[in-house]
């Protein structure tokens, strides 16, 4: 049972670089797009619209690469504070030198990093050695005197004026950065400022994938990413600046209306003259709500990463990362779609798989842990935790032989193997269990392959559990979510434990 397709890159890509190119027209000179969400592994996108290449940013890029310089931006304290992003488990500043080899893979050179809001803090710092060591153009921009009030300070040498203009050669220059928050649209509102002091023309537009603006507010694709942001308490609405100079209604998100006079006011104090954006949406060049080709798949889709976020801020509600505010407000999205948890196939298999384990295990203590994932073709798989493995890595084991046409009974490992790296874990390492966590787990499975065809079938099979559901009904081992990560399902827990103790040493 194949996914539904619902999205044509090919067609996006065609409007997405003619609305860009248009745009660079407008200015004459020079255009600084601030580029919204992940440039590369958009996997957001990819999920609420089946057959978005999560990459097709960087294709967008790669084919107007001749005409384009790129910026990266990162907030100074974010390096400080060390933020990580959830889908790689890295920090953002890690995300950068990741983006920056990204970037050179796909053939595209990187101009400059721009350090914003930099204080000298310590950390930042040392990010900055780092990079001009290797050889990379480090600037570092203040925080803005004035902003947001005193707009005749904030467009002024002491303003604007007081950051470095950055020397870029190229008439489109992309703005981005690892996540919101890290100084986009600053570093383009101070280049404006230096460009139109120097007699350059050149003009400012914003590439935002979501909201997609020509879709009705209550769309599942815009509601999903409201929930995305439900902790930064985005809001998403009608753009009534956009009704009344157009009357035509454009869906926006709240931080982009509520700044709209403010930087109209800023755009035509450096420009000298009145704007031609007459609203935030007017200022955008998305196109991606063109790429939909089937509405229904789409929909589906969407309403699917409402119910996965849901999990997913429950469980940083347990972990004390967000408020309930935030779980209540997904709830409500769901109930106003019309769905619950268990309508996301795998929660009731992996949950029945955990009343299976208790069943079985009764008399025991512990907790009993129960994992389901779906194939491609729809089949669902189960696995469940046991003194010597983590529910997580039975269930890819499982389904890895599935996969493979290999007899349940058959061990892919012997159990001399995995006993012996319990005991390491615990007579040697002194770890509280002998239970083998999933990342453990595929490297013995990887060893194991050397001398076992069957094990090797198996290791065959993994790269097709990519992009497959998968819900564990107790939040994974940092062991059991990285192997996750790394096999690139995608995966929803219950807010619960799997342990007992509060330190998974």
């Amino acid at each position: 049972m194949a996914k539904a397709i619902g999205f044509d890159n090919e067609k996006y890509l065609r409007e997405q670089s003619a609305a860009i190119l248009e745009r660079v027209r407008t200015f004459g000179d020079k255009l600084y797009l601030e580029f919204g969400g992940k440039l590369l592994y958009d996997y957001h996108a990819a999920r609420v619209l089946p057959g978005f290449d999560a990459n097709v940013k960087m294709r967008l890029l790669q084919g107007l690469r001749e005409q384009t310089d790129v910026l990266l931006c990162i907030y100074a304290g974010d390096i400080e504070r060390k933020k990580v992003r959830a889908d790689f488990g890295i920090t953002y500043d890690v995300d950068a030198l990741k983006l920056i080899d990204d970037l050179a893979s796909w053939g595209i050179t990187l101009r400059a990093v721009v350090i914003t809001r930099y204080e000298g803090q310590a950390a930042a710092t040392v990010f900055k050695n780092k990079l001009e060591r290797r050889g990379i153009r480090v600037y570092t921009h203040r925080f803005t005197k004035g902003y947001p009030t005193e707009i005749d300070t904030i467009v002024s040498e002491e303003g604007y004026g007081a950051n470095e203009h950055i020397e870029t050669a190229k008439p489109i220059v992309v703005v981005t950065g690892p996540g919101p928050g890290s100084g986009k649209l600053a570093t383009c509102l101070s280049q404006l400022y230096h460009d139109h002091r120097r007699g350059v023309r050149s003009g400012y537009a914003k590439f935002e994938t979501f909201p997609i603006w020509n879709l009705p507010l209550d769309h599942p694709v815009n509601v999903a990413y409201e929930a995305a942001t439900a902790d930064l308490k985005d809001i998403n609405l009608i753009d009534h600046f956009h009704l009344e100079a157009h009357n035509v209604k454009a869906v926006n998100y709240n931080r982009d209306i509520e700044a709209f006079p403010l930087l109209r006011r800023i755009l035509e104090k450096i420009a000298g003259n009145p704007l031609l954006y007459r609203s935030p949406t007017d200022m955008g060049v998305n196109r991606a709500g063109f790429g939909i080709f089937d509405d229904a798949a789409v929909r589906a889709a969407a309403t699917q990463e409402v119910i996965r976020r849901c999990f997913r801020y429950q469980c940083e509600y347990a972990m004390g990362v967000v408020d309930k505010d935030t779980v209540e407000r997904l709830r409500l999205f769901m109930e106003n779609l019309g769905v619950t948890e268990e309508d996301r196939r795998v929660v009731v298999p992996a949950r029945q798989a955990a009343a299976e384990a208790q069943q079985r295990g009764k008399g025991h203590a512990g907790i009993f842990v129960g994992a389901a994932v779906e194939l491609a073709d729809g089949t669902i798989v189960t696995g469940k935790n046991s003194p010597l493995m983590h529910a997580a890595s039975s269930l890819i084991l499982n389904a890895a032989k599935r996969l493979a046409g290999i007899p349940d009974g058959m061990h892919l490992m012997p159990p001399s193997i995995t006993e012996s790296l319990g005991r390491l874990k615990k007579d040697v390492l002194k770890g509280r269990e002998m239970s083998l966590n999933l990342d453990e787990t595929l490297i013995a499975l990887g060893i194991s392959a050397s001398a076992n065809p069957a094990a090797q079938a198996a290791v065959d099979k993994l790269a097709e559990l990519r992009n497959c559901e998968v819900h564990i009904t107790h939040m994974p081992t940092p062991g059991d979510e990285a192997g996750l990560r790394k096999l690139g399902v995608n995966l929803t827990s219950d807010p619960g434990y799997s342990t007992h103790t509060l330190f998974a040493g």
